[in-house]
């Protein structure tokens, strides 16, 4: 979506990004301890090269914004022009060992794919487990399976045997979890269609389109929304990209992929020679050889696909540690600093993505630097307070007034830098590891049906650490100070508070929220009718939301009443198909209007298959696309010592009851 930015909203971003300029000239060249003992000096350079980095990455952002904003567009998607030939596109699902249900969702998916002529939709499952059950499961759903054995070249293997096999001239591809909707393929093979009309009308001057990466979005609260009670005030935390930095990416002609729901040209990925496979995001290093190849690629923003994502500890940390090795790989593969292919802008973003995974190192450092100062009186700053408020404070708090105003409502900056240090102290090793050519070449598939243990708590400790560390500082460092040295003292304590906020987050984000619910529950509103038990009245319902075990409703006729646990049977509709099922009232909610959260019972195959399209046909309403800003990350810390003391006076009052 683009956004118009006023000429003096132009000014304000270009007087920002002076002041901090201005700043980062004083950083270098007066406040440097050159005489310092060496691990003093060895860590100011560290700190005064984070802080360039990081102004840097602030600055792309904001120029990004402003070249978005003169284009002044918005990405439409265009419709088919039915008097052309409707082109035929390969549906290619990647599985290795995951769960058989969470596959079935997604293939049940994509035989529900809207098309102008779906004759020429061929799906297929590419299954480099060869197992049975999967094959199975290709023969009742009518699609292709293609199996292989001794596949040592991991996802981009299986991918590459199955292509070989394949010959249309579009092709998509799916996760085993990326369920896809029904407007998928409407609402992105249109892009490429478009794309070649065009250069037929100007004799191919317009770039040829290689691939179309739609967000990726997911049906489940993340770790972050679900252990910080934050379902209803946050956005998924990886929407930041998928919704708003890569579609940014595409307004420049170089989205990147990201592994699943995008539609490739198949010609271009035949010109790169196929999916990589001396990497493990073998996606990432893909999508920038087809730009380098000449071809285009964009990013659309609303979803038309959703997944599950993990919610463990464990699960997120290894899922984030794969993508940053990968990245690291890729950008060496790439040779992104001096690789005469890529063009400038093409450069920025892919140099920018590689900076992106030593924000985790940069926010390390930052954590340490006021805690060197407040325990250990080790000064990496050689600045006076006076001159460090008129130099810093102006360009430090105008940047980021326009980094927020600058930023889409999907998530702030304040929520991004939380979400920066949960992740820091487990991805700098693995980032420098990989930078240094210690190389991590197994692909694991991330797991999403997780089995909690106590090792999970283990996870908990650096945060520990570092907030006890943090505790301690902020109190040593101001006792006894009074009057002008609290004031001299205040930037220290400043970002020794900011820590401490961010660390205590994420202790709350390590403690496991217990899940108690087997389902996600969407909110859809599809008509239905239940016979009244007893006798030969149907009752008209409409559904509040709806489950894989069960769904609420509301009656038209509110007088009608039914008891808790009474069974019963019914019709719901989707699109008209009727879909059979018996059912028990489990809980009756005394409201206005009155509504009953129920169990589904469903024999036929064919109905199955359609409440399965009903749960996932869309995304789900009920968890939010942007960040609330009316909650600020006070009132979630407030809250989430709340929750957690009612946790703790819950267990204890179970214990004594056992115990009495």
């Amino acid at each position: 979506m683009s956004m118009r930015i006023s000429w003096h909203r132009k000014i304000v971003y270009v007087l920002a990004i002076a002041l901090s300029v201005l700043y980062l000239l004083w950083r270098v060249l007066f406040t440097i301890p050159w005489h310092a003992h060496l691990f003093t000096l060895i860590f100011a350079l560290m700190l005064v090269g984070s802080e360039i980095v990081s102004n840097l990455t602030a600055f792309v952002l904001i120029i990004f914004r402003i070249l978005e904003s003169k284009k002044n567009h918005k990405l439409v998607i265009p419709k088919f022009d039915l008097s052309q030939p409707v082109p035929a596109i390969d549906v290619l699902i990647v599985t290795h060992n995951e769960d058989v249900a969470l596959l079935r969702k997604t293939v049940n998916a994509t035989t529900f794919m809207d098309y102008p002529e779906k004759y020429k939709v061929h799906i297929y499952i590419a299954d480099d487990g060869n197992r049975p059950e999967v094959q199975q499961l290709a023969t009742e759903y009518h699609v292709g399976y293609i199996t292989m054995e001794n596949n040592k070249k991991a996802k981009a293997g299986n991918i590459n045997h199955a292509m070989a096999q394949l010959d249309s001239p579009l092709f998509a591809i799916f996760d085993t979890d990326m369920i896809p909707f029904s407007n998928f393929l409407m609402s992105s093979v249109p892009f490429f269609t478009t794309n070649w009309a065009q250069r037929v009308a100007d004799d191919n001057e317009t770039k040829p389109l290689g691939f179309v990466q739609t967000p990726q979005s997911f049906y489940n609260a993340d770790i972050f929304q679900f252990n910080l009670f934050s379902e209803n005030y946050v956005a998924n935390e990886q929407d930041y990209f998928s919704r708003d930095v890569n579609v940014l990416n595409g307004y420049n002609e170089t989205a990147l992929f990201t592994g699943s729901n995008a539609v490739f040209l198949r010609a271009a990925i035949d010109e790169v020679g196929g999916f990589p496979t001396d990497t493990i995001t073998e996606d990432f290093e893909l999508g920038t050889q087809i730009n380098m190849a000449g071809y285009t690629s964009l990013a659309t923003t609303q979803p038309v696909s959703s997944g599950i994502t993990p919610v463990d500890v464990k699960g997120v940390i290894k899922q984030r540690t794969r993508w940053a090795r990968g990245v690291i790989q890729s950008c060496r593969n790439l040779h992104i600093f001096w690789n005469p292919r890529l063009s400038l802008i093409n450069r920025i973003i892919l140099i920018n993505t590689y900076l992106y995974w030593w924000t985790f190192t940069r926010r390390l450092i930052y954590i340490a630097a006021p805690l060197l100062y407040a325990l250990f009186k080790v000064q990496v700053v050689n600045a006076n307070f006076w001159v460090l408020m008129i130099i810093w404070a102006p360009g430090y708090f105008l940047l980021h007034y326009v980094l927020s105003d600058a930023s889409s409502k999907i998530r702030n900056e304040r929520w991004g830098e939380i979400q920066e240090t949960f992740f820091a102290p487990y991805l700098f090793i693995p980032v420098f590891l990989e930078t240094i050519g210690i190389k991590a070449k197994k692909f694991k598939v991330t797991e999403k049906n997780v089995k909690f243990s106590f090792k999970d708590r283990l996870y908990i400790l650096p945060y520990l650490f570092l907030w006890s560390m943090t505790l301690l500082a902020i109190i040593k460092f101001n006792y006894g100070k009074w009057g002008s040295e609290i004031i001299v003292g205040s930037v220290i304590t400043f970002w020794l508070v900011m820590h401490f906020i961010n660390l205590s987050f994420c202790l709350f984000v390590s403690m496991k929220r217990d899940i108690y619910r087997k389902s996600e529950r969407f909110a859809r509103e599809a008509p239905g009718k239940v016979l009244i038990p007893g006798t030969n009245r149907w009752a008209r319902f409409t559904t509040r939301d709806v489950s894989e075990g069960g769904f609420s409703f509301e009656f038209k006729d509110q007088s009608i009443r039914m008891p808790q646990g009474q069974p019963f049977s019914g019709i719901l509709y989707r699109h008209h198909h009727p879909i059979r099922f018996t059912s028990k009232v489990v809980r009756v909610v005394e409201r206005e209007p009155v509504w009953y959260a129920v169990t589904i019972n469903i024999e036929q195959a064919r109905d199955q298959n359609n409440y399965l399209e009903l749960i996932h046909d869309g995304d789900n309403q009920l968890l939010p696309k942007a960040q609330d800003n009316w909650i600020t990350p006070l009132d979630e810390l407030h809250m989430n010592v709340l929750m957690h003391l009612k946790n703790i006076e819950r267990t204890l009052t179970s214990f004594m009851r056992q115990n009495s």
